[in-house]
């Protein structure tokens, strides 16, 4: 991961409804969820939830799947688990058994 990667994930969670949707999806990991239901849990527009979720996806912190006429949405665990490693990489001068 580099450092611009990780600005742009970081920079796609500092947003309150963002990071909510986020959440969400992690906590429906794996399976994920439809537009309707992340739209329904979290009580958002439409078009508002739409573009957060373009947001969230041009970041690559989830991914979509195409189900019939449905879209369903996942955390990309991957992504997440990247960005998670690039924050603590340099974690306690890289003497992990100190953390």
């Amino acid at each position: 991961m580099t450092n611009t990667d990780a600005v742009t994930a970081l920079a796609a969670l500092a947003q309150d409804s963002r990071l909510a949707i986020f959440r969400l999806l992690v906590n429906n990991a794996p399976a994920g969820l439809t537009v309707g239901l992340i739209a329904e849990q979290l009580e958002l527009p439409a078009p508002t939830l739409s573009f957060h979720l373009k947001t969230l996806t041009h970041a690559g912190l989830i991914r979509t799947a195409q189900e019939g006429r449905f879209v369903r949405y996942r955390a990309a665990m991957p992504a997440i688990r990247a960005l998670a490693a690039f924050l603590t990489e340099d974690c306690c001068k890289g003497q992990l058994s100190s953390c």
